[in-house]
This record gives C-alpha cells, structure tokens and sequence, in this order.
C-alpha cells in the first residue's frame, strides 16, 4: 500500500498543483507560499539542529508552543509546520522569537523529500494523529527520531486502521516515542503495531494563557462598565441563535445585560450577524466593523481572530462553544487558567480527560433552559462568579504541573542521541 501511496501521489503532482491552485481562489492557502506546499522552503535554514514540530491546525500547533518556547531557549531552532491559513497565521503571532513557520508540504514524494533536504531536522514532533506516510517514511529513512504526541487511536480509527494492518504497522514502529492520551489509546496504538508507547498528560493541559493587547484590554473593560456580562466562546452553528434567545429571556430580570458571541469561524460574520439580526430585532454591534459595544445592553458579536485572550480577560463568566451542538467542545483550560468561571453544555467528548480533571469547577448545563437558569443565578451573584473562577484556576494550574516534564522525558533523549544508525 505505501508502494501505491507514492505511486499515485507522484503521477498526481499536476492534479495536486491544480489542486491548490483551485484552494487559492477559495482563498483556503496563501498565495504568497504557496510553494511550501510543494517542499520549497520560503527561509533559509539556520546553522544548528532542528527540531520539526507539526501539528495539523490550531490546536494541534498551540498545544506545542510550550516546547518550542523550551527548545528554542536551549538554542535549537524549532520548525512548527501547519496546514491552515488560520493556523499560520496563529502562529505568525505566538511563536517565539526564531522559531520558523512553514506550511507543510502535501505527501508526494518529491515534494517531502526537497522538505527534508532543506530543513535536515534532528527530531520531527507529530501532534495526536496526524500521520503522513511519505513524509513520515522519508524522515525516518533519513535517520531522524521520530515522536507522536498526544497519541489518539479511536475505537472507529482502530477498526478501519485494522484493514490495512501492514501500513499500520509501518507507520506506527517508525516512532521512537509515542505519548497516548488514555489507556484505551494506548492499548490501540499498541494492537496495530506502535512498540514504544507510554501515557503521558494532554499537552494542552500545559498551554500558555493566550495572549491579548493591554490597550485594547483597558478600553473594552470601560465600555463594559459595570454592566452584568457573560461571554459565549467559539461558538458553532446551531448555537448562536440559542445563545441570542437566552440573552432576549434574560433581559426582563437583567435590563442591561451585554452578551458576547465569538464565533469559532469568524469568516461566518457576515451571514451570522445577519441571521442574529432576525433574532434580535435589529442590527447587531461587531468587532469586525469597529462597532462599539451595544448600551444599554445587546448582543455584541466579536467575528475577529485571535482576540480570546482578551475576552477572557474582559469577561469572568464564560460558555464553551461547541458544547450545545454535538462538535465536542474546546479548551476549557484557556478561560480557566484565567481565573474564569466556565461554563459547558452536553457535549464534550473531544476534552473528555480534562472534563475529568476539572471536576466541579466546569459548570456543566444540560440544554437551553439549564444554561439560563445557571446565568440568572450567576449574573446575579458576583461573589459566586469569581469563587468558581477561582477554582477553575486552581483546577487547570494542578492539571498543568508536569506535563511539560513528561514530553520533555521522552524528547531530551532522543535529541541528545542524534540521527538514527
């Protein structure tokens, strides 16, 4: 099988440029490194060892940051590949100064090999289960010590992993250190062929606070003033009309009440300020347009990106997007860390692990009425807001204490050893 994945990716190439020519004017790549995507590097390689870190999209790549924050203060330049515009451009901020941002490049054999040519690193970090057989054959071919991080190995992945156990096996011995999420992940991973596999922490426990702008702190806390406030983060679609019918129900008991709505897309802008519009009776404040927060009270939809630093510094009561919808959630870790009360809906399958570990800190709500009912108590309860944010913090700073050591116990090594004989 991996004798026909280079086959056809190699007789491919012309359909894969027109591939990616065809992304570029659905505005889904960079046009401006577009060859990355082909292998070709768009900086030149530092003087040094490389540490290759991928992660396919946005969580994936932050929940790296804290290693390459370590790695490039010991002086190894760190490669952090990704495979969005919204990752790259996610990282364009974030990363630490010398760190170096690639798209990374399609699985064609050519295009993997001109990859690794370029970038020769000494160790390549793969995130949860991203696993691309050339790339990840080529760099093992090459000597270069491989690691699977936050290992995921799903009942549905195992069973279709298990027709094609050769392949499997292949791309699962190639890495010298797998980190499994749970026991069942790592009883999987196991099972089609993954020989040196150990459990270790979610590194997503270990994330930084996100990052925000002072300024624009300071003015978004005096335009909420001292106004009841509750914030709806990474929002899906199913969801925001919801959130706006909660905030119409609330309005009799809290006259003043501002909500904000921060969709996980915030490319939905257009069509969801539109559709929140109907909901609400009239047109809808967003960031995107500079519009000032709604007064007395209102809707205010925050369609930018990279701004949930900021919010969760703004705002102390938080719902998690994906919650009521089955998408499985996001981070509560992120609002937590900063002291934020967090509240989540039914679904939350995908931070099953971290549901755990916070325990009663996360403010779970069955449905709609539930989530009303849990704001007009809190909304109306200050000092309950800041105890539960208080533990929230609690809860994520003990989840966050050695996690990084427990990655960094399996990579120091397999740095400090070198190329593979």
């Amino acid at each position: 099988m991996i004798g026909a994945w280079r086959t056809l990716a190699t007789l491919g190439g012309p359909l894969l440029s027109l591939w990616l020519r065809r992304r570029v004017a659905q505005g889904k790549e960079d046009p401006a490194r577009l060859a990355e995507r082909k292998g070709i590097a768009s900086v030149p390689r530092p003087a040094g060892p490389v540490a290759w870190f991928h992660g396919a999209s946005n969580g994936e790549a932050l929940s790296l940051l804290p290693l390459v924050e370590h790695y490039q203060a010991q002086g190894v330049t760190c490669l952090v590949t990704t495979g969005t515009l919204t990752s790259a451009r996610l990282m364009a901020r974030r990363l630490p100064r010398g760190a170096i941002h690639q798209f990374v490049p399609l699985d064609r054999p050519a295009w993997a090999r001109r990859f690794l040519d370029h970038w020769r690193p000494a160790l390549a970090v793969f995130v949860e289960s991203e696993l691309w057989p050339t790339l990840l054959l080529e760099a093992k071919g090459r000597g270069v010590r491989l690691a699977l991080l936050n290992a995921r190995m799903s009942v549905r992945s195992h069973r279709g992993w298990q027709r094609a156990p050769g392949l499997a096996r292949r791309l699962l011995s190639s890495f010298d250190a797998v980190l499994a999420q749970g026991e069942g992940d790592a009883t999987r991973l196991r099972d089609l062929g993954a020989v040196r596999v150990a459990l270790a922490p979610n590194l997503k426990l270990a994330a930084s606070p996100l990052p925000f702008e002072a300024g624009a702190l300071d003015q978004l806390t005096r335009e909420i003033g001292r106004r009841p406030v509750w914030l709806a983060a990474s929002t899906h679609p199913g969801e925001e009309l919801r959130i706006a019918a909660v905030h119409q129900a609330l309005l009799p008991r809290f006259p003043d009440l501002l909500t904000i709505v921060v969709p996980r897309h915030p490319g939905r802008g257009d069509a969801l300020a539109a559709a929140l519009a109907e909901v609400l009776g009239g047109p809808v404040a967003r960031r995107a347009r500079g519009d000032a927060l709604p007064v007395p009270a209102g809707l205010y939809l925050a369609d930018t990106l990279g701004e949930l630093g900021l919010f969760y510094r703004a705002v102390r009561l938080v719902l998690m997007g994906g919650t009521l919808v089955p998408v499985g959630g996001h981070n509560p870790l992120e609002p937590a860390i900063l002291g934020c009360a967090v509240m989540a809906g039914p679904y939350m399958a995908n931070f099953g692990g971290t549901v755990d570990l916070m325990g009663e800190a996360l403010l779970r709500v069955a449905d709609d009425a539930a989530l009303q009912a849990r704001l007009a108590g809190l909304l109306a309860d200050a000092g309950a807001v800041a105890a539960a944010g208080t533990l929230a913090r609690q809860k994520a700073e003990g989840a966050a204490q050695g996690v990084l050591d427990a990655a960094l116990a399996a990579l120091d090594p397999l740095l400090a050893a070198g190329p593979a004989a």
